[in-house]
């Protein structure tokens, strides 16, 4: 029987990310993934081909609208959605080739089939042959992540009524994309197809899109994708989903009561993940689920079995990539005897359409609710001059801080490149820096990142300079 010090269930970002931090620590690691690549969720059928559609669809879209504002004249462009699929294929496989060089580097022993307990130091990996091995790990960090929800009326029949990993797949151009959702998944993908020339229609039960992130954001962006294109039906509740023949019909109820219907070519159906346990035998290892189907974990990720430990999707919180790395990071470092942290208030958000959005720390909605006294500070994208440059005026910078002390609270962002410039926001916000202490910072011109800046100056109660 191999033997391990820490063996973990799952690799998608935090399973990967915690074998290797176990590896560099003196552990002898093992992991075990089920499917014959590597990366998980994120890699194979969620973050990374996601983005290279959006890139991919983005190009398009400038080919076609904004080149000859640039003085760049070319023949009506074409969409070769194989070619672009193509594309997405390549970039999933560089991406999990890296993980098997980062395992081969760290002398990480990988198995491939399905993990599940026989007890609390011994696991069973089945094969995709049929065949069988168990291995004891003195420590296991379970790391399964998430698969798509639906809705117990829908059938999810994967051809035209479908998921976002049926959407990465698409051999064809939706005429009419109905979207069932309007958090984070559904825009994304939305935002592909509306650009490659779709319809896109976005049904969501809220009274906003984005909902959990800041109502300035949420604002913003429904505008400027209704400039897009994109048509929203808010406040409105599915009821049934159809399919007949290429024709799927979706039937709701509008925020008045009255019996709505929206009809496309695909659905797809993007109302949140859910966490991702079958299989796993936690039965034997007595290992407990909370009431949403969770695996609970105390403050230090620990299971009420103390061996077993579990990260990302498959326990509470957000289920972000990069929030599923900072525990894997964690976890391994607290069986290392080290005492590492995770500030769960700034894990930032981003949505990757365009203009991006991006948010960290607290929401306006969020203080009010709290009774916190702040004061906010905005600057619009388009008062700068790199926005003007770009032709990406669309957007702002939103800065919460606290009344009294000055100290950042929250940090808001629609425009180019939000994704990146949110990590200013962290960075200042986890050493608890102040409005006045971002407005007194140099930033580099012209860049996007003045509008932080500029936005930093209006919370402070000083004018912003360049409005």
């Amino acid at each position: 029987m191999s033997q391990f010090d820490v063996t973990v269930i799952g690799s998608g970002p935090g399973g990967y990310v915690a074998a290797i931090r176990a590896a560099q620590l003196g552990f002898t690691t093992a992991i075990i993934e089920k499917y014959p690549t590597l990366g998980g969720t994120c890699l194979n059928v969620g973050c990374i081909p996601s983005k290279a559609l959006l890139d991919s669809s983005e190009h398009f879209e400038n080919a076609k609208h904004n080149f000859a504002g640039h003085g760049i004249i070319i023949n009506e462009p074409q969409a070769d959605i194989a070619r672009m699929i193509e594309r997405k294929n390549e970039v999933v496989k560089q991406n999990t080739d890296g993980i098997n060089y980062l395992m081969n580097k760290n002398k990480i022993t990988v198995f491939e089939g399905v993990g599940s307990f026989e007890s609390a130091t011994q696991i069973k990996v089945t094969k995709n042959d049929g065949s069988t091995e168990i291995i004891d790990s003195k420590y296991t960090i379970i790391a399964t992540g998430s698969k798509p929800s639906s809705l117990p009326f829908i059938t999810l029949d994967k051809e035209r009524v479908i998921t976002s990993t049926e959407a990465l797949n698409l051999k064809e151009i939706p005429k009419h994309l109905v979207v069932i959702g309007g958090g984070v998944i559904g825009l994304e993908l939305g935002s592909v197809y509306l650009r490659l020339g779709a319809q896109v229609t976005v049904v969501e039960f809220m009274d906003k899109i984005i909902p959990t992130m800041d109502g300035a954001l949420s604002k913003e962006l429904t505008k400027v994708l209704k400039k897009q294109g994109m048509k929203f039906m808010l406040s409105t509740a599915v009821s049934a989903v159809e399919r007949n023949g290429d024709t799927v019909k979706v039937t709701a109820k509008d925020k008045k009561g009255e019996e709505v219907t929206v009809e496309g070519d695909y659905c797809l159906v993007s109302v949140g993940r859910k966490p991702y346990t079958d299989g796993l035998g936690l039965e034997k290892a007595g290992v407990e689920l909370d009431e949403r189907g969770r695996v609970k974990t105390n403050d230090h990720l620990q299971t009420n079995v103390a061996n077993i430990y579990a990260i990302g999707d498959v326990i509470k919180g957000a289920m972000l990539a990069h929030k599923a790395e900072e525990e894997g990071v964690l976890v391994a470092e607290i069986l290392a005897g080290q005492k590492p942290h995770i500030n769960y208030n700034l894990i930032p958000g981003v949505v990757y359409t365009w203009p991006e959005v991006a948010g960290v720390g607290k929401t306006e909605e969020q203080l009010k609710e709290e009774g916190v006294a702040y004061k906010v500070g905005s600057f619009p994208m388009r008062a700068l001059g790199r926005s003007r440059a770009s032709g990406d005026v669309d957007g702002l910078v939103k800065i919460i801080a606290d009344e009294k002390t000055d100290e950042v609270l929250g940090m808001h962002i629609i425009g180019a490149r939000a994704a990146d410039l949110i990590a200013e926001g962290v960075i200042a916000m986890e050493f608890r820096a102040s409005a006045e202490d971002i407005a007194r910072s140099s930033h580099a011109h012209p860049t996007y990142a003045e509008a932080i800046k500029e936005a930093a100056l209006d919370a402070t109660g000083k004018r912003p300079i360049h409005m």
